[in-house]
């Protein structure tokens, strides 16, 4: 091979090494979304990469390194709301509208792989060890939507309490599941429980 096609050899074959390592990351993606962590092997992953298990092995010497690759496409694809915005919301009445208004949304797209999630964290430890930062984004959710109430003792802690209840996607799952309400009804409803519990 000459000294010129050499580098274009080598660019090419990066590429591929990109593609096919994307190619499995997103098969895994696919499959914990459908099936969940606990029922997804290296060889399904390979299956349904099209890919031998040696070359799922070569990209990621262990599943912790494939589950950690896999959260971090996941959660690029699927953003969850700004917090940050709500912040700048004074009334804590329409923050928490807003609120839930983004979040309900964000349930409705990301539902599958919450869903999987939630369930397996306690059958496997390296999901719940990954999947902890969701855990300590609803609890500064909590602390974010419980400002600016002016409240103390038990009334602070009922409204905690309901928000936190508000907040979670296994309410929003059940109400909108069994419960068969849309997105908005769910959220007038946790609002109401909110003031209530106020």
């Amino acid at each position: 091979m000459s000294d010129k096609k050499r580098p274009y050899k080598m660019k090419r074959r990066a590429e591929q090494e990109a593609q096919t390592r994307q190619r499995i990351t997103e098969s895994a993606v696919e499959l914990h979304g459908t099936l969940g962590p606990a029922h997804t092997s290296m060889k399904a992953v390979a299956e349904h990469a099209g890919v031998p298990r040696s070359t799922v092995y070569r990209h990621f010497p262990d599943e912790e390194a494939l589950f950690g690759a896999c959260s971090a496409h996941w959660a690029a694809e699927n953003p969850p709301p700004d917090v940050s915005r709500w912040v700048e919301i004074d009334n804590p009445e329409q923050r928490l509208e807003v609120a839930l208004e983004e979040l309900y949304a964000y349930y409705r797209h990301a539902g599958g792989m919450l869903d999987k999630l939630l369930r397996d964290e306690a059958a496997v430890p390296m999901v719940a060890r990954l999947f902890a930062p969701y855990h300590q984004f609803l609890a500064a959710m909590t602390d974010i939507l419980t400002q600016g109430r002016g409240l103390r003792g038990k009334a602070r802690d009922r409204v905690r309490a309901a928000t936190g209840h508000a907040i979670s996607f296994r309410t929003w799952q059940q109400l909108t599941g069994e419960g068969g309400l849309g997105d908005e009804e769910a959220a007038e409803l946790m609002q109401r429980l909110v003031a209530a519990a106020a």
